[in-house]
């Protein structure tokens, strides 16, 4: 009887990480709410991108909400004067063009 119980919670636990790992997947960057949190398109100057980074130069960084660009799923932000160096991993292309697309 306590095998039963053992292997049902083996089974709950491997049907449980599966559905995880396909949701995490289907996650994708909300690029019209970033460049609301970079400070609107008009506030993009440049665009470029560095294997994971996607580095953009604003008009004024100040505008730029980087706790929330933080929670919408970049790994890491640096701020060098104008320069926004933001660590997204594979979204950094897809969002380039985006913004590219929006000019």
């Amino acid at each position: 009887m306590k095998i039963e119980y053992i292997i049902l919670a083996v089974i709950l636990i491997i049907v449980l990480l599966a559905l995880i790992k396909t949701t995490k997947k289907g996650i994708k960057l909300d690029f019209n709410k970033l460049v609301e949190l970079l400070g609107g398109r008009d506030n993009i100057l440049d665009t470029k991108i560095s294997m994971s980074r996607f580095v953009v130069t604003l008009k004024d960084v100040s505008k730029a909400n980087k706790e929330g660009i933080q929670k919408l799923g970049a790994k890491g932000i640096v701020e060098i004067d104008n320069e926004l160096k933001i660590i997204l991993g594979k979204d950094s292309k897809e969002l380039k063009k985006y913004i590219d697309e929006l000019k």
